[in-house]
């Protein structure tokens, strides 16, 4: 076994000295002058650190593919450079075998085996293409050059190089367990035949958030451009938004097909409650800050809404409902709220207010991790019943369908009609919980901690042993000692154009 390592360890060797050969043998070329600009450049990680300044200046998949690589280049770099090199030393190419004009100045007198440069490379090249395969391809040759820089000037050998490519690579898939890369768009979802085409809005009764995303733009003039046939309403500040949506469509009578509403996540939920009651289908036009149900669902502009209604394309999408308990002195009724994202009980809201406040300049991974670790040296635990045996968390998290990854921090749902909840909690009742808790999010491991607690339920009942304060699609909305969470027996429809019927016009960028 031992004389087979070493025979195979000697092909290699032959090899590396053959390609150093021919690569010494070629003549004076500007070839010479690139590849030492480009060796020197991507000392120490400069050259890609400068791209990733350029590419974290645009929002959405650039800057999450700059984030993404910046985290594999740490990641390589110490696992070449702090871990390989002193385990595995080899001595570099002789540089008196090279001619002077293609030999650095410095040579570095390191461990030849792994090249350092080739690792970082490749993890940069593959994180940025993991995030945008369009970006990676523009990255890729550039790494390319980088990683044979080293051999052309002399400074590795050839298997130095391949072994660099394999940890740098390697280290930037091994990401993906700590910041999942999202595979698709939008959620999976059944498609309806049974939504009426709304030609120009005709039977749309919509209602118009202006408090929603920018506070100085008002898109109701938008929407009555595009839908000239609709009824357009503007939300009235102070007053139930589902209450007027309520009494425009009554007013509208047998006129009204289908429901509009144009705002954030919590103008959706209002809008979607009323659809839910009369039965109606339910058409979505973004205009909050992040609309992370709309993106779910497939919508991302105006002009995506208007074409679903021309052609009367739905989906199914499931309604999740909060029943809010009364005290036990109260004569008051249950009351039921719904939520198409997600409920929350605890510091949750607190921890989502922080992720979403530093998202758009670090990332959504990189900033949950950052708000969980400062949420939780904050927070208070909450003593809740669960399956009737009390138990203390930090907080309890609700998803209207299972949400991925599993055993991990959610992140998006890859289908929208499961019928089940994705119900998470982190314990606070085990010693040290807080640390456990930080140290399984930065081993990846969290579906293994003790803290974690996960499972997929139609219906999830929970009591409080003080009444504690509910949080339903991002909105602190309740305050109750039981809440019991379920799957509306109906899914509500909502308008979204079949993607095997696009034609003609290219999807928007996605932030």
């Amino acid at each position: 076994m031992i004389g087979g390592v070493r025979r195979r360890a000697g092909r290699v060797s032959e090899l590396d000295r053959a390609v150093s050969r021919a690569i010494s043998a070629r003549s004076p070329s500007p070839a010479d002058t690139v590849f030492k600009g480009l060796s020197r450049a991507a000392n120490h990680s400069l050259l890609w650190f400068a791209v990733a300044a350029v590419l974290g200046s645009r929002r959405g998949a650039s800057r999450k593919a700059a984030l993404r690589g910046v985290l594999a280049i740490a990641g390589a770099s110490g696992t070449a450079n702090a871990l390989l090199k002193p385990l595995l030393p080899r001595r570099r190419p002789a540089a008196s075998e090279l001619p002077a004009y293609q030999t650095l100045d410095n040579p570095p007198t390191s461990s030849s085996f792994p090249s350092g440069h080739a690792a970082s490379a490749a993890a940069f090249a593959t994180a940025v293409a993991m995030e945008s395969p369009r970006l990676g391809l523009a990255v890729a040759p550039v790494a390319a050059a980088v990683a044979y820089s080293r051999v052309h000037v002399g400074v590795h050998w050839t298997s130095d190089v391949v072994a660099g490519v394999a940890v740098g690579s390697g280290v930037a898939l091994l990401t993906r367990r700590w910041w999942p890369v999202r595979e698709t768009d939008e959620a999976r979802a059944r498609p309806l035949d049974t939504v009426p085409v709304l030609p120009e809005g005709e039977g749309l009764v919509m209602v118009s958030n202006q408090r929603s995303g920018d506070p100085d733009h008002d898109p109701a003039a938008e929407l009555e451009e595009a839908f000239p046939r609709a009824v357009v309403i503007r939300a009235v500040p102070d007053r139930d938004l589902d209450e007027q949506l309520d009494e425009a469509v009554t007013a509208a009578g047998e006129w009204c097909r289908a429901i509009g509403v144009a705002g954030g996540d919590g103008t959706v939920a209002a809008a979607a409650a009323v659809a839910g009651r009369r039965r109606l289908p339910l058409v979505v036009v973004p205009t909050g800050t992040l609309n992370h149900f709309a993106r779910d669902v497939g919508v991302y502009d105006l002009q995506e809404a208007v074409d679903a209604t021309a052609a009367g394309e739905a989906v199914a999408v499931d309604l999740a409902l909060v029943e809010v308990h009364p005290g036990e002195t109260s004569d008051a009724v249950i009351r039921t709220r719904c939520f198409l994202n997600t409920a929350s009980l605890g510091s949750y809201p607190d921890l989502v207010r922080l992720r979403e406040s530093w998202q758009p300049r670090w990332g959504k991974w990189p900033a949950f991790a950052a708000a969980l670790v400062v949420t939780l040296s904050k927070a208070e635990p909450v003593k809740v019943r669960i399956d009737g045996r009390w138990t203390a968390v930090w907080f309890l998290f609700v998803g209207n369908g299972p949400y991925h990854p599993r055993g991990m921090v959610p992140a998006w749902r890859p289908t929208l009609d499961s019928g089940l909840l994705d119900v998470r909690w982190l314990r606070a009742d085990i010693r040290f919980s807080r640390l456990r808790a930080v140290g399984a999010l930065l081993l990846g491991a969290f579906g293994h901690s003790r803290v974690y607690g996960q499972r997929e339920v139609p219906e999830f009942d929970v009591e409080l042993a003080v009444p504690g304060m509910l949080a339903t699609d991002g909105e602190v909305v309740e305050e109750s000692g039981r809440y019991t969470f379920r799957v509306a027996k109906e899914p509500i429809e909502v308008y979204r154009r079949r993607e095997e019927n696009w034609t003609g016009r290219d999807r928007p960028f996605l932030p």
